[in-house]
């Protein structure tokens, strides 16, 4: 894994900072046409699709369906819906913020 970047001056971490920078950029972006464009810049393809498989099945992890089945329909690994599972229950609260947000657009 790469090392991360440090502050010349104090020798500090700043990978929290970089973070903030980025979601700071992302909230500015006015509509999904940007996002989109913002993320293929961003992204490699493959980092891309990951992110892409991680989201498609979050829906599905909430409803209460079966790993199996979220495989059979999407694809996506296995271990990868036990790890997008682990992290819609004990992550940050990111993925269940989205889903929220994505509900309430959908009423």
């Amino acid at each position: 894994m790469k090392r991360r970047a440090l502050n010349p001056e104090t020798g500090e971490n700043t990978e929290g900072d970089a973070i903030d920078a980025l979601a700071s950029a992302f909230s500015r972006l006015r509509n999904p046409a940007q996002v989109r464009a913002f993320l293929e810049d961003l992204c490699t393809p493959a980092e891309l699709e990951a992110m892409t498989d991680r989201w498609r099945v979050v829906p599905l992890i909430a409803q209460g369906v079966p790993y199996r089945e979220i495989h059979d329909r999407t694809a996506v690994s296995v271990t990868t819906i036990g790890r997008v599972a682990r992290t819609l229950d004990r992550g940050a609260g990111g993925y269940a913020a989205a889903l929220q947000r994505r509900a309430s657009r959908t009423r």
